[in-house]
């Protein structure tokens, strides 16, 4: 409940100001496909975001409380706002509590989803009896889709997001394939259904039972995220491993030779807090970013 009054004081700071946000997981995704803001556990805020909109969000956060979570310098705010695509704001009541995305993952992932695409088909709904802007239903299931693979769907609740998703009427499942395929994701949507299917034994509507059978690589990775579900296996989201799986996930030679290229030369915060620079020398955190992934592949 706190969360929801919160998501309605900042939806209010940031229309007050003209500025175009989409709320989405957290209460908004409780109340659209659960009906109930209390039948879906949340810990944080997140909003969607314009790069061009991320400075005057910050201060009208700032205005009512938040602050960001990690002290940057004028200069890596900059950078991390080209590579980056994320960052956590923390208020009195507790630590990163709400996080500004003008991306949905980060530059390396190869993914190249427009934010302002989502921004302009977006909806509205009502939270808390307030109105708020929304994804589209049919973004709304490739979004959650991205962000399951992301973390290659180690917890239960996400694949629950994706089955209670496609109960939704009205999806437009054809729209839903073609940004798929047109992004290169149809993979990671493929085995994402797959799991629903097998894991929670969930009805998938036709088109998607024969995208799945499309592909013979949803099958096999599949039941190998479904084995290390059931083991409750985690991952190390900094190993080869980690890496190689992502890789294993595109479906066109062109998105996995990107993703390589990104992965290697696009700098990391851990890349930028390990060495400081002056904003001039920006560019030789591609050298520190090669020389820190050879450093762990070798060790």
């Amino acid at each position: 409940l706190w969360f929801t009054a919160e998501l309605a004081r900042i939806m209010l700071n940031f229309e007050g100001r003209q500025l175009r946000a989409v709320p989405y997981k957290g209460p908004v995704l409780a109340q659209s496909i659960y009906r109930d803001v209390g039948l879906r556990s949340f810990s944080d805020l997140d909003f969607l975001i314009s790069p061009v909109d991320v400075e005057r969000a910050q201060q009208a956060l700032a205005e009512i409380g938040y602050r960001p979570a990690a002290d940057l310098t004028a200069a890596i705010e900059r950078l991390w706002l080209r590579i980056g695509y994320e960052r956590s704001f923390d208020s009195a009541a507790e630590k990163n509590l709400v996080e500004l995305q003008w991306a949905l993952l980060p530059h390396f992932y190869a993914v190249d989803l427009r934010l302002d695409d989502l921004l302009e088909r977006a909806g509205r709904t009502v939270v808390g009896g307030c109105e708020v802007p929304c994804l589209s239903p049919e973004d709304s299931l490739l979004v959650l889709c991205l962000h399951a693979a992301k973390h290659l769907w180690t917890r239960l609740i996400w694949l629950a997001d994706i089955a209670e998703t496609l109960r939704l009427p009205l999806i437009d499942y054809t729209v839903v394939l073609s940004r798929a395929r047109e992004l290169g994701i149809a993979r990671i949507l493929g085995v994402s259904f797959w799991l629903v299917k097998k894991v929670l034994h969930g009805e998938l509507p036709k088109p998607l039972e024969e995208m799945t059978a499309e592909d013979s690589v949803v099958t096999t990775l599949g039941s190998e995220f479904a084995e290390r579900l059931a083991r409750g296996t985690a991952y190390d989201f900094e190993s080869t491993e980690y890496f190689r799986l992502i890789l294993k996930l595109r479906e066109r030679r062109s998105d996995r030779w990107r993703y390589l290229w990104r992965l290697v030369w696009t700098p990391g915060a851990g890349d930028v807090a390990a060495v400081r620079l002056p904003e001039a020398l920006f560019p030789l955190y591609r050298i520190v970013r090669v020389g820190r992934l050879m450093g762990r592949f070798f060790s």
